[in-house]
């Protein structure tokens, strides 16, 4: 299943796989300018970006800031310190201030339900009217994740369904954990937090950041997509190796990811939250407490890349606090835009660096450097060891061999076997080899280099989890510390022979998806494509989603942090013969019950009253010229039998396409709308 807006876990699983350098002293050769430069490029060089702003807040103004890269493969013009970029998640920050100005004027408790200020907010699951305001902003909701229909759009601010969607989109869902019991990323605790803002101020969400949040602090570089402000100034964004440009990423649900600036502004609003005047020196310790120790937790977290406040990832960040520094950090990722920000509040610094094209743990890690590298030219040194403790092989408790098995989390499958001889294998999918360790004194699992470890817990829920610790030092940036869990024991399967078999009936099935608007980036993307297979799937499982009955399949992970975020329950149902998937609010349908497109000279598709995008096989036609004359508020795009783009109306103006071999082509508008479609070989 496509699951979008998932955070990379560049410090997750991935740890286990990058080299880890010892570090003494983390200030560069450089010095100022130069130095936040060399950083920045890069982390435009590990994650792939194709340009960059970077910018330092001090003491009340911004010190530093520079650019890298090009704003557009096409076009002659300058990149400056004005053009603007998506802040993704980082806008979490923003709503977690809005409510924070609510919470000062009593207006908003942070303890009370939700239901207090949406009384129609409704699920299908009890428990939701114990939520409360502060696990939406601490991630421990119990929400399945992300509910994004219609919210990943190209240049179409005006289409707000998928937050005024939300409520009735999540009375359909159940929710993966009790209320509080952990935190685990949510996206959608920050959407509901940008509804209640709207509630209990009578005005929209735009409209509050820009009188209570930005106008107060002269931020004139920061914006929703439904603000009104030059467009150009966007960083150009791409797909792949395309040289043609994207429209403008617009992405509705604002609250939790909708938001530009430029880094000046993004380092300026992080130097806000330093000190009193936007907020209370009581909000922003509020703000800054690790609100993950409320819930389960693993142990010895002190420092990692995972350690919520409100809207913080994290609150106690390495190397700064190996060295007595409290630094708040918060990454953002759209499809398109990469930001990372870091705050040190007691030296009154903030440091942020966007991209368009990259990641955003890269861009933590280079505002991080740009931060280190100031403090050493105030006489500060940031010491960063990067080293695990030291261990000696050991004898292994036997008991830990019968914690052997499959374990999921959201970035997929492992399994894992413990020997008697005090060796971990774990291997994870899509690797050729198992990662290798062995029992240490300390009780953890250590590879043969010492960089990184790992650690069975079982924890009061009576679940088993791996824990991970080591660092990431990549040569140029300042290493980052992680302990968190990363797999869960996935518990046994209760699928019986019926549900079994009804499942394995649809392997191999692909689906397509029906309910999102033509101006979707989903669509350039090919995030429109869902398919079943239990291949490499433990016995009563799709993947890490137990088999519940013939046609669903529920999440089971409870995993805090990011391992068990964007859970789903995928439902199958089927009318006139079709089957359909549903997942948390899209839908999909079954690709092999797909006309052909028409092969003939001429042809028109409509849209019908369900609103649903209409898909077809290229099949007979494949290699002829189609030419689509398109109605308004509409748009297709043909795929090949790699579900590659071939062709995209909205995203890059086409109007006609050779159709492939094996291919696929969709329609998609308003009700009603005739496309014209003429073949031509």
């Amino acid at each position: 299943m496509h699951r979008i807006m998932k955070r990379l876990l560049s410090l997750g699983l991935g740890l286990l796989l990058a080299a880890s350098l010892p570090a003494t002293a983390l200030a560069a050769e450089e010095t100022g300018e130069a130095a936040a430069q060399a950083a920045v490029e890069t982390a435009m060089t590990y994650g792939g970006a194709v340009s960059a702003q970077f910018a330092l807040w001090e003491d009340g103004e911004i010190t530093l800031s520079g650019t890298a890269g090009i704003y557009s493969k096409s076009e002659n013009r300058l990149l400056t310190d004005e053009n603007l970029y998506g802040v993704g998640s980082i806008s979490k920050i923003y709503t977690t201030a809005a409510v924070m100005k609510l919470v000062e004027e009593g207006k908003v408790d942070l303890d009370e339900p939700v239901t207090t200020y949406l009384p129609d907010f409704r699920m299908a699951d009890e428990r939701y009217r114990e939520i409360t305001v502060r696990m939406l902003l601490n991630h421990s909701s119990g929400l399945m994740g992300t509910t994004n229909v219609d919210a990943f759009l190209l240049d179409d601010p005006d289409n707000l369904t998928s937050t005024q969607d939300l409520l009735g989109r999540l009375a359909d869902q159940t929710l993966q954990a009790d209320p509080g019991a952990y935190s685990v990323y949510c996206n959608d605790g920050f959407t509901l937090a940008q509804l209640v803002v709207e509630r209990v101020s009578g005005q929209s969400f735009a409209d509050f950041l820009r009188r209570e949040i930005t106008g107060p602090l002269g931020l004139e570089a920061t914006f929703t997509p439904q603000d009104d402000f030059d467009r150009s100034l966007l960083a150009k964004t791409y797909l792949g190796n395309d040289p043609r440009a994207l429209p403008p990423e617009t992405l509705n649900i604002v609250g939790a990811g909708g938001i530009y600036a430029s880094a000046s502004d993004l380092a300026a609003f992080g130097g806000a939250l330093c000190g009193e005047g936007l907020l209370s020196q009581a909000s922003l310790e509020a703000m800054a407490a690790e609100e993950c120790l409320r819930g389960m937790w693993p142990e010895d977290s002190q420092g990692s890349l995972l350690s919520y406040g409100l809207g913080w990832d994290a609150v106690e960040l390495y190397p700064f606090s190996a060295s007595g520094i409290q630094a708040l950090v918060k990454g953002g990722d759209t499809l398109v835009y990469h930001a990372g920000l870091v705050v040190l509040p007691e030296y009154d610094m903030a440091a942020a660096v966007l991209t368009s094209g990259g990641v955003s743990t890269y861009n933590e890690m280079a505002a991080a450097q740009i931060l280190v590298d100031a403090l050493a030219a105030r006489g500060i040194t940031v010491e960063a060891p990067a080293v695990l403790e030291a261990s000696a092989p050991a004898e292994m408790p036997a008991e830990l061999t019968a914690w052997s098995g499959d374990y999921g989390s959201s970035a997929g499958l492992a399994e894992i076997t413990v020997g008697e001889d005090g060796t971990l294998s774990l291997m994870v999918a899509g690797l050729e080899e198992p990662l290798l360790f062995t029992y240490r004194e300390n009780g953890t699992f250590q590879d043969d280099t010492d960089t990184v470890a790992v650690r069975l817990v079982e924890e009061e829920n009576g679940q088993v989890y791996l824990q991970q610790f080591g660092y990431t030092a990549l040569p140029g940036l300042v290493p980052f510390y992680s302990a968190e869990y990363v797999y869960e024991k996935l518990p046994a399967s209760t699928a019986d022979e019926d549900t079994l078999a009804a499942w394995q009936a649809r392997e191999g099935k692909l689906y397509a998806l029906l309910d999102e608007s033509y101006t979707s980036a989903l669509y350039p993307f090919s995030s429109v494509f869902a398919g079943v297979s239990l291949v490499g799937s433990p016995e009563g499982y799709l993947s890490i989603d137990m088999l519940a009955d013939e046609n669903t399949a529920v999440p089971v992970l409870q995993i805090p942090g990011t391992g068990s975020r964007d859970g789903a329950a995928i439902v199958m149902t089927e009318e006139d013969g079709v089957e359909y998937l549903t997942c948390n609010g899209s839908t999909y349908r079954d690709m092999s019950t797909l006309e052909e497109i028409y092969a003939g000279s001429q042809s028109v598709c409509t849209i019908l009253p369900d609103g649903y995008s209409r898909w077809y096989a290229v099949g007979d036609a494949a290699g002829q010229t189609m030419a689509v004359t398109l109605p308004a508020d509409s748009g297709f795009c043909v795929y090949d039998a790699a579900f590659q783009l071939v062709a995209a109306s909205h995203a890059y103006g086409d109007t006609q396409a050779v159709l492939p071999e094996g291919g696929w082509v969709v329609f998609t508008g308003d009700v009603g709308a005739q496309f014209q479609i003429a073949m031509d070989r």
